[in-house]
């Protein structure tokens, strides 16, 4: 069987956040889609080992930021690769809230999507969420960003729990470039051909010639995280 092929769906890349008691939670996803549109209804798959997960059991309902393409890398690091558990993850982050008090992001958000939670169906690793739309808003005119353009162009890369995961090493084997150094952490490949021109890194610099203040990404970890790959 040829797993390649499930590349070929095409994914959006969405913040879903919830409440639980007074604390918010929130995670990127890429598994959020409409059901129905009598009544209004989506659904967002959520892996069980996130607190998103407990959150949204909790709370009984989720809401879902649209994210505009140009949404910076650090921001879906923040959501994507670290943990409520072990931190605030709306600190410094603008946000507000809908109708039924769930957080959404204002900044870097076409649209948000509050839903009522019915259902629940297991999924195995992941629960997949279904929910009747209760509130929603257009914020900004704008492309959104998709899974594709997040890898291709932006080069970002998947959390372990998501249901798309594979590993950026494996994949990587089959590169003819020059050598590129991966993140420890997250999994990002910083390929010297590229640079990182979105934090001033010409394309072209060697990864030895990073400023040594020069962090991943994604998540942060400074360039002692990075092994050659």
């Amino acid at each position: 069987m040829d797993t390649k092929a499930l590349h070929t769906i095409t994914y959006g890349l969405y913040i879903v956040t919830a409440k639980k008691s007074d604390r918010f939670n929130g995670q990127v996803a890429n598994t959020v889609f409409q059901i129905t549109s009598d009544p209004p209804t989506i659904a967002a798959g959520i892996n069980k080992q996130n607190l998103t997960h407990e959150f949204i059991q909790a709370g009984q309902g989720f809401a879902v930021s649209v994210l505009a393409r140009e949404v910076p890398l650090s921001l879906i690091g923040q959501f994507g690769f670290k943990s409520g558990r072990e931190m605030d993850k709306f600190a410094g982050i603008n946000y507000k809230l809908s109708q039924g008090g769930f957080p959404y992001l204002a900044d870097h958000t076409l649209a948000y999507l509050e839903a009522r939670l019915n259902q629940t169906v297991d999924a195995g690793t992941h629960s997949i969420f279904i929910g009747t739309v209760t509130d929603a808003a257009v914020l900004l005119q704008g492309e959104p960003m998709t899974y594709a353009y997040y890898h291709q162009v932006k080069r970002g890369t998947t959390p372990k729990t998501a249901p798309t995961f594979t590993s950026a090493r494996a994949e990587d084997k089959t590169a003819l470039a020059a050598p590129k150094y991966q993140c420890t952490i997250c999994n990002y490949v910083y390929d010297p051909v590229q640079g990182d021109p979105e934090h001033g890194i010409a394309p072209g610099t060697p990864f030895a010639e990073l400023p040594e203040d020069w962090t991943c990404p994604i998540c942060g970890a400074g360039k002692d995280s990075f092994e050659q790959i």
